[in-house]
């Protein structure tokens, strides 16, 4: 149902995009809207994951520079049975991570040094896993277009606003309206198809791991860390919130239209539901790992976290 809800969100943003090229210059307009997503979803498509990169300043690691972060990206992706992404490291003291590219054959995950610090190995693993799981299921691609839409409706709106033919244009009141709620509307929608991606990959991040209690465990401390540590890169581009495993501008979110994310204790108690089916008890391997969160798993504080092996190994191997 979530896939079949995403492509019926897909469509209406689409003709969202029609509708407001229509009501600003009539059937030429909606034409014209309509071949400027195309041109703008082509250059997403080509061009989304390295602008997302840089946009953070991510480093591009490898199995000499991250050997445990690299190898443990590479087990995983083996796990899922997909091709090994290209793995980042983003100096930012938040833990949070995400996963870009427009398929599984040219796909990056990137995780900040602050989740390096903050999680345990399986923990890291599960976000990891979280991560394949948007890889593997298209998703990166699929919000890349939507994140494109919604600003390109933004644009069209202010272009159709002073530079469109007066006589296509509407009236003075219809025109601020489009302004306000065409935005808008297009930002709930991609807000819509973000939540609905997050618990799909939520689960399959868990069966690529192998326990989805490493997942749970790991989205509260991320959320509790959000909560405390801003990102000022994020901050200054709200546009890559959603790519995010945890939204990094708020602590939280509610499960609402005005959220990018579902709400963390909602992913967290699907996920514990997951794990109970199964056959995975939290007092066999939930609560050890819990127990962990004031421990620094990757070595001792203050070194990198790949000077030193981890503590315990992956199920993987």
């Amino acid at each position: 149902m979530n896939y079949v809800r995403t492509g019926m969100l897909m469509a209406g943003l689409t003709a969202l995009f029609g509708a407001v090229g229509y009501l600003l210059g009539g059937g030429g307009g909606m034409l014209m809207a309509l071949g400027f997503a195309a041109v703008t979803n082509l250059f997403s498509y080509w061009n989304s994951d390295r602008l997302a990169l840089a946009a953070h300043n991510a480093q591009e690691v490898d199995a000499a520079t991250a050997p445990e972060l690299y190898g443990m990206v590479r087990d995983l992706a083996a796990r899922a049975n997909m091709p090994m992404p290209r793995v980042y490291l983003i100096h930012e003291d938040q833990p949070n991570a995400f996963a870009t590219g427009r398929n599984p054959q040219n796909a990056a995950v990137a995780a900040t040094t602050g989740i390096l610090r903050t999680l345990s190995y399986e923990e890291l693993a599960g976000v990891m896993a979280h991560e394949l799981a948007h890889i593997k299921n298209h998703d990166t691609l699929t919000m890349t277009i939507t994140a494109t839409f919604a600003g390109a409706i933004s644009s069209l709106v202010t272009f159709g606003m002073f530079f469109g033919s007066r006589d296509n244009r509407p009236n003075f009141i219809v025109q601020i309206l489009l302004s306000i709620l065409a935005p808008m509307a297009a930002a709930l929608i991609q807000m819509a198809i973000s939540r609905s991606r997050e618990y799909e990959a939520d689960k399959l991040g868990g069966q690529i791991c192998g326990n989805p209690i490493w997942l749970a465990d790991a989205l509260a401390k991320i959320a509790a860390g959000v909560q405390h540590i801003p990102n000022e890169t994020a901050e200054a581009k709200p546009a890559t919130a959603h790519m995010f495993i945890i939204n990094p501008l708020t602590g939280g979110g509610m499960d609402n239209l005005f959220s990018t994310h579902p709400d963390t204790g909602n992913r967290i108690a699907a996920l514990m539901e997951q794990a109970r089916a199964m056959g995975i008890g939290t007092s066999a391997a939930g609560a050890g790992f819990a127990a962990q969160a004031g421990n620094r798993p990757w070595g001792q504080a203050g070194g990198s976290p790949w000077d030193n092996p981890p503590h315990q190994p992956g199920p993987w191997g």
